[in-house]
C-alpha cells in the first residue's frame, strides 16, 4: 500500500495553484519576431475580465488539468496491490519521495515534498507537452503572396516554460516558501545569525575581525538569495525556449525534409525536458536544505 498517499492530495492542490499564478506580467514590451522565429512574447488569446489569457497560460492550464485528472483516475479505486495507472502514479510519487529523502533528510522532506513533487511533475509534463506536433504550428496567420506558404502569426498553443512569466511565477512561489521554511527552521534570530553570524570557533581580536567579515559576507549572501529566483526562472526559460527555437529552425532549414530533420532534436528535447525538471527541483531542494539544516549539536532557535 502506498505509504505517502496523503502527500498526493497536496501535490494535486499545488498543481491547481501553479496553473492560476501565471499572469502575463513580464516581457510585455517584447515585439513579435520574424515568422520563422519563436517570439519571446506569449500571444494573448482572450481575456477574462481584465486578465489576458495567453497561449502559454492556456497550455499551463491544460497540462495542470491533465495531470490532475490522470492522478484522480489512477487513484480513484485504490487497490492494495496497485496495477496500471495507479502503479505508475504511486511509483512516480514514491520514487520522488525516496530520492528527495536521501538528499534533504526525512524531516525536511515531510514538510516540503508536496512542493518539490509538484514542481517536478508539472515542469516535466509541461516540457513534454510543448513537443507535441501542433504546439506552435496551429493558429491564426496568413499566406505569403510570394511563396504561398502559410505563416502562423498567433499560435494557439505555446510551451508553458518557453514563457518567462511561467518560470518566474514558479521561482517566486519557491522564494516565498523558502522564506517561510527558513523562519520555521531557525526563527527570526536564527535566520539572521545564519546570514550575519560568525562561523567557527575563534577568540580575542580574531573573533572581532571574523564578526566584521561575516557581517559583510552576510550582505553578499542576501544579494545571492535575492538573485536565486532570477537564475531559476531564466535557466529553465532559456533552455526550453532555445530547444523550441532549434526545432523550429530545423523544420524550416530544408522544407522538403521538414518532417525528418527535427526528429533527432525531438529525442534530445525529451531528455532536456526531464533534465531541466530535475535540475529545477534539485536546486530548490538544496537551497531549502542549506537554510534549514543545522550543524551537529546545533538546535533551531
Amino acid at each position: 500500500m502506498f505509504p505517502h498517499r496523503h502527500l498526493l492530495r497536496r501535490t494535486l492542490i499545488a498543481l491547481c495553484a501553479i496553473g492560476l499564478l501565471t499572469a502575463p506580467t513580464l516581457a510585455e514590451a517584447a515585439e513579435s519576431a520574424e515568422h520563422e522565429t519563436l517570439s519571446l512574447k506569449a500571444v494573448p488569446l482572450f481575456q477574462i475580465g481584465n486578465f489576458p489569457v495567453t497561449n502559454s497560460i492556456l497550455v499551463s492550464w491544460v497540462v495542470a488539468l491533465g495531470v490532475i485528472i490522470f492522478a484522480q483516475l489512477a487513484t480513484r479505486n485504490i487497490q492494495t496491490i496497485p496495477s496500471g495507472a495507479q502503479n505508475f502514479w504511486e511509483w512516480l510519487v514514491e520514487s520522488l519521495y525516496n530520492f528527495l529523502e536521501s538528499i534533504i533528510g526525512p524531516e525536511l522532506v515531510k514538510k516540503t515534498f508536496w512542493f518539490f513533487a509538484t514542481i517536478f511533475i508539472f515542469i516535466l509534463f509541461a516540457n513534454w507537452f510543448g513537443l507535441i506536433p501542433g504546439v506552435g504550428t496551429i493558429g491564426w496567420g496568413q499566406a505569403d503572396p510570394a511563396s504561398g506558404a502559410f505563416h502562423i502569426e498567433r499560435p494557439l498553443l505555446r510551451g508553458a516554460n518557453a514563457d518567462l512569466n511561467m518560470t518566474s511565477a514558479m521561482a517566486l512561489i519557491f522564494f516565498v516558501l523558502w522564506f517561510i521554511w527558513a523562519l520555521q527552521a531557525n526563527g527570526i534570530g536564527g535566520f539572521l545569525m545564519h546570514l550575519f553570524g560568525p562561523k567557527g570557533e575563534t577568540s580575542g581580536v580574531l573573533k572581532i575581525l571574523m564578526v566584521v567579515v561575516f557581517f559583510l559576507v552576510g550582505w553578499l549572501e542576501i544579494i545571492s538569495i535575492l538573485f536565486r529566483p532570477v537564475s531559476l526562472s531564466f535557466r529553465l526559460f532559456g533552455n526550453i525556449f532555445a530547444g523550441e527555437s532549434i526545432l523550429e529552425a530545423m523544420s524550416h532549414m530544408v522544407p522538403a525534409l521538414a518532417w525528418l530533420i527535427p526528429i533527432p532534436f525531438y529525442f534530445l528535447e525529451i531528455l532536456v525536458g526531464f533534465v531541466q525538471a530535475l535540475v529545477f527541483m534539485l536546486l530548490t531542494a538544496i537551497f531549502t536544505l542549506l537554510i534549514a539544516q543545522h550543524s551537529p549539536g546545533e538546535e533551531a532557535h
